[in-house]
């Protein structure tokens, strides 16, 4: 399986800081330690072009953030420190993505060792995410004709208010959003399909009402690609989930994506979205879960 990476995923924050920024480093490590990627399958991206980057975002927050003129409330509420390298890295991830969604068109499956950033939207960036990829690639994709109809799996525990928001209005955009009812984001723009689950769901009935849910969904809709944004923060032990998932649990719904897709015969791209595990260990263990599930699930 080919999967996108770069060094330049990472950029210094300061050490106090929630979010886990070594992950990206830690799990390209781990996946070639593991032989779940060979290393010829990682291509490194390149920065994504202007010109892409504002088919969703607009100039102004663009510019923003390559330049540091965003304001000090903005900043507030993206999350994170700006610098040179944040501006970078983040151009870096949202290519990723563009180009694990065509690696996946010609393999049928690929991955990004970073993305699925769904919480920004298209003046500002929050939660941690800077700039939307998946909604960056979709729009690459559909205005190159590489692809018409796509279907976003969303698993993270915080509802994916941006990409919601992004294609409120597109018909042949299904974005489906699995997560904690009461979590991050307060306010939550309607996705084609929300499901917000109560705090502390088990994997039992998490399981089910995935597997429930693809189900109905590819009963009325027929994706050309779908993105699955694989989110480790519905783990028991994450700092800000407040669901009650077991690490089997996590690997299982990773089973029940993948195979699901997978069974239909579409394209499928493979992206981390978050997770605050309390060590950056366990952090990267459960992020590569999805990788050894697809690496198992390979026909």
């Amino acid at each position: 399986m080919r999967v996108s990476y770069s060094p330049g995923y990472y950029a210094p924050i300061p050490d106090e800081h929630i979010f886990p920024m070594k992950k990206f480093t830690g799990l390209y490590r781990y996946v070639l330690e593991q032989n779940l990627i060979d290393s010829s399958d990682i291509i490194e991206p390149s920065l994504v072009d202007m010109a892409n980057l504002t088919t969703v975002h607009s100039h102004r927050y663009s510019s923003g953030i390559m330049n540091g003129g965003l304001e000090k409330k903005e900043l507030r509420k993206l999350g994170l420190p700006w610098s040179k390298r944040l501006a970078h890295r983040s151009r870096l991830a949202v290519q990723g993505t563009i180009n694990a969604s065509l690696m996946a068109l010609q393999d049928g499956i690929a991955g990004n060792l970073a993305g699925g950033t769904h919480h920004a939207m298209p003046d500002y960036g929050e939660g941690f995410c800077v700039f939307n990829d998946v909604a960056v690639a979709i729009k690459v994709l559909r205005q190159s004709m590489w692809a018409k109809k796509i279907l976003v799996i969303d698993c993270d525990v915080h509802q994916g208010n941006g990409t919601a928001e992004i294609f409120k209005d597109n018909e042949e955009v299904f974005t489906f959003s699995l997560h904690g009812a009461k979590n991050y984001p307060f306010k939550k723009p309607p996705s084609t399909l929300d499901i917000g689950l109560p705090d502390e769901t088990k994997d039992d009935v998490y399981l089910s009402t995935l597997g429930d849910a693809l189900d109905d969904i590819f009963d009325q809709f027929s994706p050309d690609l779908v993105y699955y944004l694989g989110g480790i923060d519905p783990l028991e032990s994450d700092h800000f989930g407040r669901l009650s998932l077991t690490l089997n649990g996590l690997g299982n719904r990773d089973r029940i994506v993948i195979k699901k897709v997978r069974a239909e015969d579409v394209p499928l791209v493979l992206l981390l979205s978050g997770g605050y595990a309390p060590t950056l260990q366990e952090t990267v263990q459960a992020h590569a879960l999805m990788y050894e599930t697809a690496l198992e699930l390979a026909p």
